[in-house]
């Protein structure tokens, strides 16, 4: 294994890097309330960096995922690279890829995922949805949605006759909303049966190991900087063996996270499984994910219980990261599963 990045995905992060700092400001994400920012979503893509990772491959989306979690930069992403760009690129006919991806690519095309199943969407002959899904994450933003139906079979809805998106807010401001859809009109993606659902939860749940993956050193960064220059006693408050060791267990918990992810998104652009590398690293997020964001917000002391501290940020986005991955005890179960059958 070896994860140091191509030139192509060093640049690609440090362009990004520049934009998610430039324009995931504390003042516009204030301004931005709980949705997202489009002008921030136009230069992403017109930088090239959605259409980018199709070339990059998911440890070049995971190396760019850092760093908006490092950002908390609200656009959709994750979402849209995911259950867009690489579920269509993988799993699409050779039509479907020529007519979506670019459009997805160039931002026109913003794809939400009904992730994981939930047992509630059926499929009628005529290739109709219908059924709900509580919570899709930045589905507000988008134009079509990823569904699976109860048969694990994926499908394009596109958002509109049929369909009906009701607005949720989450923990974090993740412009998502419930999916009602009544006779939905939607295609099927390629020949998608169970392995292609296997493929695409596992390529999110690597991709958003990877965004928490920033998220928790965005968080650690803020809570090193707060203690290196705030003073108690005459003394900054990182020369306190207790700061020290929690921020130590914070920087663990974030390169644990950060290498599980990177040998997931490594295994699949190799071709190796990667299902249970994929469950290892969502684990880590959960689990160690919440961890993290609580302690850059303790080490802030009174600060990091303001509201509109630029760390509570941070500490929305891990919770909710926790949550959108999964039950610790869950994914451990199914883990276990996979290992029992040599998966």
């Amino acid at each position: 294994m070896d994860f140091t990045p191509t030139e192509a995905q060093a640049e690609a992060r440090d362009l990004a890097a520049r934009i998610f700092g430039d324009l995931a400001t504390h003042e516009r994400l204030k301004a931005a309330g709980t949705g997202s920012d489009p002008e921030l979503w136009k230069a992403l893509c017109t930088a090239g960096l959605v259409g980018a990772v199709s070339e990059l491959g998911l440890l070049g989306l995971v190396l760019l995922l850092e760093e908006q979690g490092r950002t908390t930069a609200q656009v959709p992403y994750a979402a849209t690279c995911v259950y867009g760009l690489l579920a269509v690129g993988s799993h699409g006919t050779r039509e479907q890829r020529e007519r979506l991806l670019p459009g997805i690519e160039d931002g026109s095309v913003v794809v939400g995922g009904a992730f994981p199943a939930q047992g509630g969407v059926r499929v009628s002959g005529q290739g109709e949805l219908t059924g709900s899904v509580p919570v899709v994450p930045w589905l507000r933003d988008a134009t079509h949605a990823l569904v699976a139906d109860t048969g694990r079979r994926l499908w394009l809805a596109p958002l509109g006759e049929g369909t009906v998106s009701s607005p949720v807010e989450l923990t974090a401001p993740w412009s998502a909303a419930r999916l009602t859809l009544d006779r939905a009109p939607a295609e099927l993606l390629g020949g998608s049966g169970e392995a292609a659902y296997a493929d695409v939860l596992a390529t999110a749940r690597t991709a958003f190991a990877g965004l928490q993956a920033g998220v928790c050193a965005g968080s650690l960064a803020r809570a090193v900087a707060h203690t290196n220059t705030r003073e108690q006693f005459g003394r900054p408050l990182a020369t306190r063996q207790a700061v020290q060791l929690r921020a130590a267990d914070a920087h663990m918990d974030t390169e644990a996270i950060r290498v599980t992810a990177y040998e997931a998104a490594w295994r699949r652009d190799a071709g190796l499984p990667y299902a249970t590398h994929a469950l290892t690293a969502a684990w880590w997020a959960s689990e160690a994910g919440q961890r993290v964001v609580h302690t850059g917000q303790h080490l802030h002391g009174g600060a990091g219980a303001d509201l509109d501290h630029p760390v509570h940020r941070h500490f929305l986005w891990g919770r909710q990261l926790d949550a959108y991955l999964g039950c610790g005890a869950e994914m451990l179960q199914e883990l276990g599963e996979l290992i029992t059958h040599g998966e």
